[in-house]
């Protein structure tokens, strides 16, 4: 077996929780693969409480473009808040270096396709945190599903109801378009439909609707759809942050097996049901359980994807035109539920008012400012 490559220096924008919690423990699961050499803050004072956390000789800086300068790192890890990650993905693209971002990647398809030209140019890859697709048992779901073993995807049903409270959409970039791009569906429920997505394939008609119930914010605090997949399958979405009880889950009815999912913020095999149909032998239904390592969906699972892709120098998993039809999926649900049409895969281009914006600048949802 030939000899890994060299640590890959690692930089990360933004020092806050998502980035202390989630991406520093990544980084130390991949201590052997990576080393982080730089941290980028505005907050100074963010800056040196995460620094003393990192340990090591982490530098720091509270300009990016200063550190890209100084530093060129091979990977950059971006957990700022959403409105900068098309501006700090392609800063970092164009001086080479590969990224892993916070969802979501961007806010708008106009801007995933900026960051798309920017990785033609450089040759670097950016890919957005979807963590969920690489737990062992999302693996293995998507491995029975695309080989057949449980039948042709007949419905499904994807649930993301959670519960945010006002002091929640104090902090002042939530809950408007133009710093968040969007409320649940690009925030909260993305994760789980990306999932739904990953595990039954492209996507073809969404027809969905969308409410301001409880928040007095510009976007939506709820919103479903009723999606039609290319393989024929139907499902629906649920994306909420008014829910009490907070669960987590897809169900997807197969021709031979039921495979149920339940969680909150992440999944280990034991959240996986398979349930067979009734004419479904007992030793084929014995073959579906799920493999003997058990790892979590997690931003290490993840990265050591990436890594592999970055070591083999090849596209990354969960960016290029696979993550974009993630994100085309939302602007297609904010689309339909806006205009009360059904919206087919593909549709929206330039020219399109939710191309730019994922408000389309209707008048019910635009911007305050613009309204």
């Amino acid at each position: 077996m030939p000899p890994r490559p060299h640590r890959r220096s690692v930089a990360v924008v933004g020092t806050g929780a998502i980035v202390s919690d989630s991406h520093l423990p990544a980084l130390r699961a991949h201590a052997d693969r990576v080393e982080l050499v730089a941290a980028v803050d505005v907050d100074e004072g963010r800056l040196a409480a995460f620094r003393e956390l990192a340990g090591g000789e982490v530098a720091g800086y509270t300009s990016m473009d200063a550190m890209l300068d100084a530093v060129r790192p091979d990977l950059v890890l971006i957990g700022t808040p959403p409105s900068l990650h098309r501006e700090q993905t392609t800063a970092a693209l164009r001086s080479g270096a590969w990224v892993l971002c916070e969802k979501p990647l961007c806010l708008s398809l106009a801007e995933y396709d900026e960051i798309a030209a920017a990785e033609e140019s450089s040759g670097a890859y950016a890919s957005v945190v979807f963590q969920h697709r690489y737990g062992s048992g999302a693996v293995h779901a998507r491995e029975l599903i695309a080989g057949g073993r449980v039948g042709a995807p007949l419905v499904a049903h994807c649930q993301t109801t959670w519960h945010r409270d006002a002091a929640y959409y104090a902090v002042p970039w939530r809950g408007r378009w133009a710093t968040e791009g969007g409320g649940p569906t690009m925030g909260h429920g993305i994760h789980q439909y990306d999932l739904l997505l990953h595990l039954l394939g492209p996507w073809a008609e969404v027809r969905a609707m969308a409410a301001r119930l409880v928040h007095d914010t510009e976007s939506e605090d709820v919103s479903t759809a009723l999606v039609r997949f290319e393989s024929g399958a139907l499902a629906t979405v649920v994306n909420s942050v008014l829910s009490p009880d907070e669960v987590s889950r897809i169900r997807i009815d197969c021709a031979d097996a039921t495979i149920e999912l339940t969680h909150l913020y992440g999944h280990r095999n034991d959240d996986w049901v398979y349930t067979p149909a009734p004419h479904v032998a007992a030793e084929r239904a014995t073959a579906w359980r799920t493999p003997a390592a058990d790892v979590p969906s997690s931003h290490a699972a993840q990265l050591g994807a990436l890594l592999d892709a970055y070591d083999s120098g090849v596209r990354p998993p969960g960016s290029g035109p696979d993550a974009r039809a993630t994100l085309e999926f939302a602007a297609a649900l904010y689309k339909s539920a806006f205009t009360g049409r059904p919206v087919l895969a593909g549709e929206i281009g330039p020219g399109d008012p939710f191309y730019p914006a994922m408000h389309g600048d209707h008048p019910d949802w635009a911007p305050k400012e613009r309204a």
